[in-house]
């Protein structure tokens, strides 16, 4: 067996810099946790007492598939951008539409965290400043209602005291649409998470070791109160045993009468894989940094194992002790659900007064700060190097003189500040985002879990600083396949439009790249593209897997369609 050795190349000028090492891009990868706060509220509501298992099948199916990612990042040591680049070469001798549809999904996957974050931690935000009153029949306020409106009801009263009381800020919008299935609104959530997302596009503006040494210390701040809001129930005995059952679905979601195993509840647990997904798996991120890796050849598989290890204790921990101390009801409660209560329950948790409930609140906050910046870092990089290669317009592989590639972080924060107007109107519209890029990830999880094994046929010559068990890799190209049942069956439950939209944005793609390739390349990649690979252009030609790559595509489209034909509510 020949073996091709990489020269690692040096940093220029206008390229981005050899800073880290694997626990730099441990702690940019650190924020990834937190994304158990988009959608822990969701989760519980679609498929009740069953949403601990949900979180804890989701993060292990992760772990597995990070092993995939882990072997093929080791052939790059010198491309940014994660694995969807990686496992992108591996598709280029057989289309070159699919290679660049795994950057694109990936990307429009990740970009999101950016706005969902902001969103959702300006509504922490807005909680703690401008909080809504909370009136029960027993208050002053809602008898003196009653008294002065005789004949009204206490629920009507309890709900014009609490109109009345509301902050005007909470109730203030600039201008709000309706836009197809979603609304799009400029009010105080929206103006608070522009902030807070330039703030944060600032501190990346300083380059990648800027960027983790920040994150280190906000890390500590974050992971430690996480640990701390999952184990302190616990010791304290706050958790109710009699929370994880019955393990059945619901009858319907975001409502407590139990279900039964039947297509309908299917459904909703397929729903609730479907979304956990897009937080579980995140933690792919630590290899989008082996061009900016000191040593990639041992730093890129310390990355991604130890994030992972991370992310299976949070993503296990917190959502078994959320519903161990709320139960089914507490976790269907509106300001759950929507998830803008989220962190006052976490907080709830632990107790300690109300100093020390306001100090765990600003944390969760900054977790939220934590994962958007995790979301920027990787997915500008993977526009970067979608650039470099010869996918995206050329514009975007443009770096600082920190090393930061900020012409894809501008293209970032502008597409993400539309989003924001759109996830800040309501919890449907805020799904529905979550919904159409996680439809984006698992296209990207299915094609680059088989990259895994294409990579093995076709350039199984080349050395690899790390290999996967062949067990391993066969397992993670069975999950591309449980991954697209997820999705075909699943995204209906947040959108009945989410799986086509989702599709649509992903073909989006085809224009882009017919652009970068044929229009400012004149059909030719870049040389430089096949570098790692010992590669030319010329090369691509071979095919050594034959026709094998094309039946996983086709029979992923099956396996979709057949799950959304056959799982509906």
């Amino acid at each position: 067996m020949s073996t091709i050795t990489t020269v690692l190349e040096q940093p220029a000028e206008g390229q981005l810099q050899r800073n880290i090492n694997w626990r730099g891009a441990f702690w940019v990868a650190s924020g990834v946790p937190a994304l158990v706060l988009f959608s822990i509220g969701g989760i519980a509501g679609t498929t009740g007492t069953l949403a601990f298992l949900i979180w804890t099948a989701s993060m292990v199916m992760g772990f597995l598939q990070s092993f995939t990612y882990a072997e093929i990042a080791g052939l790059f040591p010198n491309k940014s951008g994660g694995a969807s680049v990686y496992g992108a070469t591996a598709w280029l001798r057989y289309s070159k539409f699919i290679a660049p549809l795994s950057v694109w999904c990936n990307w429009f996957a990740w970009s999101p965290v950016l706005s969902l974050g902001c969103s959702i931690a300006a509504a922490y935000i807005l909680n703690a400043l401008a909080p809504v009153p909370l009136f029960s029949d027993a208050s002053p306020e809602v008898a003196a209602y009653i008294a002065a409106h005789a004949g009204t009801s206490a629920a009507d009263a309890i709900a014009a005291v609490t109109a009345a009381a509301t902050p005007a800020i909470r109730n203030w919008t600039l201008y709000g649409h309706t836009l197809g299935p979603v609304s799009f609104t400029f009010n105080a959530t929206f103006f608070i998470g522009a902030v807070l997302m330039l703030i944060i596009f600032s501190i990346q503006h300083r380059g990648i070791l800027g960027t983790a040494n920040v994150q280190k210390y906000i890390g500590l701040f974050v992971i430690i109160p996480m640990l701390i809001v999952g184990v302190v129930p616990i010791v304290t005995g706050q958790i109710n045993w009699a929370n994880f059952s019955p393990l059945v679905p619901l009858a319907a979601a975001y409502a407590p009468e139990p279900g039964a195993w039947n297509i309908a509840g299917w459904t909703l647990v397929l729903g609730g894989m479907f979304i956990a997904a897009w937080s579980t798996y995140g933690f792919e991120t630590a290899v989008c940094y082996t061009s900016e890796f000191k040593n990639p050849g041992t730093d890129t598989f310390k990355a991604i194992f130890y994030s992972g290890l991370l992310c299976m204790l949070l993503f296990i921990l917190v959502p078994f002790t959320f519903q161990g101390v709320l139960g089914l009801n507490g976790m269907l409660a509106t300001p759950i659900v929507d998830g803008s209560g989220v962190a006052d329950a976490l907080a709830g948790m632990v107790g300690g007064g109300q100093l020390i409930h306001s100090l765990l609140v600003m944390l969760m906050i900054l977790a939220l700060v934590l994962c958007i910046m995790t979301a920027m870092a990787g997915s500008s990089r993977t526009l970067y190097q979608g650039s470099v290669d010869g996918w995206l317009p050329r514009y975007l592989s443009h770096v600082n003189e920190h090393g930061a590639p900020t012409r894809a972080m501008w293209t970032d924060l502008i597409f993400n500040l539309i989003v924001l107007a759109i996830a800040s109107a309501d919890a449907t519209s805020f799904f529905f985002i979550l919904a159409v890029s996680n439809c984006g990830y698992i296209i990207f999880n299915f094609l680059n879990l088989n990259a895994g094994w294409i990579h093995r046929i076709d350039n199984g010559h080349i050395a690899r600083p790390w290999k996967a068990p062949s067990w391993l890799l066969g397992l993670g190209a069975i999950f591309a396949y449980v991954n697209a049942i997820f999705m075909g069956a699943g995204a209906k439950v947040w959108n009945p439009m989410a799986l086509w939209a989702g599709l649509i944005t992903a073909a989006l793609i085809i224009p882009v790249f017919c652009f970068r390739h044929y229009i400012q390349d004149g059909g030719r990649f870049p040389d430089h593209m096949l570098a790692d690979l010992g590669m030319k252009s010329t090369d691509l030609t071979a095919r050594k897997a034959g026709i094998l790559p094309y039946l996983t595509l086709i029979a992923g489209v099956v396996v979709m369609l057949l799950a959304n034909w056959l799982f509906v509510i």
